[in-house]
């Protein structure tokens, strides 16, 4: 399996133009060209940029100019300092990853679905033209499980519309629950040479996702380390009744995985890497990532290990996050071991 040309090791721009308060100073001074220009200087080869559909486009579907004008500026950069660029569609209008409700009706909603699609025309028409620098991302993480074939047939409609302006650009597809590796394999096998099949892994989420405030019944004050004890770390995630936690224990379980080495990774990616390596297919790996409550050092260590399965698979990936978002790689956090956690990307 080859890596997609381009996209190796990379890092989000999460918070900027996604997740981020709609507010000019924002927008203007969270990311600026010197931020491209630094992650240059670690031998990165792309950035993702998720945007949400409201900072270009009003609930009326208008546009909104000052909006496209800082993925304008983003592309400029990057072509500046020789980085490629995924644009992901973190939110589109009925639909983001983190809100259940606003989302329930997304996949069985035809007028959602054709807000999707519009702004799909409307994002090709100004950007298809980069199709040597940059890869699409339909749309992140989709939460559910029971919308395997719902799903599949919008992002094939939605391919369609990306194809009628450009024969070339390269596509990024990922799957169901929340963008699991496991769901590679129920993607379509696309007749098309430049779709890339997407996942995400923040495995084992207990470690990675420690004391998030956001995750349900994750304790604000809950630490472990890494590598954990694996029967510890099944214990936890089941008293905790942390869902998204569980599925990865179950899947884990199946292949008979019993610690934290380079050879979990390897082992949950497996179905994944056989399934783009029959369908002669690039794997990419959009988001992974350590939240800064863990101790640092062992945030490294955790990147080491997934590190050397992306190198050994030739899957790409971009790291979450850059800055902010309880990730950030250049905040105070990770001072002390930035230089060796670079490496690792």
């Amino acid at each position: 399996m080859t890596t997609v040309k381009g996209f190796r090791k990379g890092a989000n721009l999460g918070g900027w133009l996604s997740q981020g308060p709609l507010v000019k100073e924002h927008l203007d001074t969270f990311i600026t060209e010197k931020d491209i220009a630094r992650i240059a200087s670690w031998g990165l080869d792309h950035v993702r940029l998720p945007i949400d559909y409201d900072n270009f486009e009003n609930e009326d579907g208008t546009d909104i100019l000052e909006g496209y004008s800082h993925i304008d500026d983003c592309i400029a950069w990057c072509k500046k300092y020789n980085l490629n660029m995924v644009l992901d569609l973190h939110k589109t209008q009925g639909y983001i990853f983190d809100d259940f409700e606003y989302s329930k009706n997304f996949f069985d909603d035809e007028r959602l679905q054709a807000r999707f699609y519009g702004i799909w025309h409307k994002l090709m028409k100004k950007y298809a033209e980069y199709s040597d620098m940059l890869m699409v991302e339909l749309l992140n993480e989709v939460v559910r499980d029971d919308v395997v074939d719902k799903w599949n047939d919008i992002a094939s409609k939605c391919i369609d519309i990306i194809r009628s302006y450009s024969s070339d650009i390269k596509i990024l597809v990922g799957g169901v629950s929340y963008n699991a590796v496991s769901s590679v394999e129920l993607l379509p096998d696309f007749d098309d040479r430049n779709i890339v099949y997407n996942f995400h892994c923040y495995e084992p989420q207990l470690f990675t996702h420690q004391s998030a405030y956001w995750v349900e019944n994750m304790p604000l004050d809950f630490h472990i380390g890494y590598p954990a004890d694996w029967d510890e770390v099944c214990r936890l995630t089941y008293d905790m009744n942390i869902t998204p936690a569980i599925l990865c224990i179950e899947e884990s379980q199946k292949m008979e995985i019993t610690s934290f080495t380079p050879a979990f990774f390897e082992k949950i990616f497996a179905p994944a890497v056989k399934t783009a390596k029959e369908r002669g297919k690039c794997l990419y790996c959009g988001e992974y990532g350590v939240i800064d409550q863990a101790v640092p050092e062992d945030a490294v260590r955790w990147f080491k290990d997934i590190h050397f399965v992306f190198e050994k698979y030739g899957i790409g990936r971009a790291v979450w996050n850059y800055k902010g978002k309880d990730f950030g790689l250049v905040d105070e956090h990770y001072d002390d071991v930035r230089d060796e956690l670079i490496k690792y990307l």
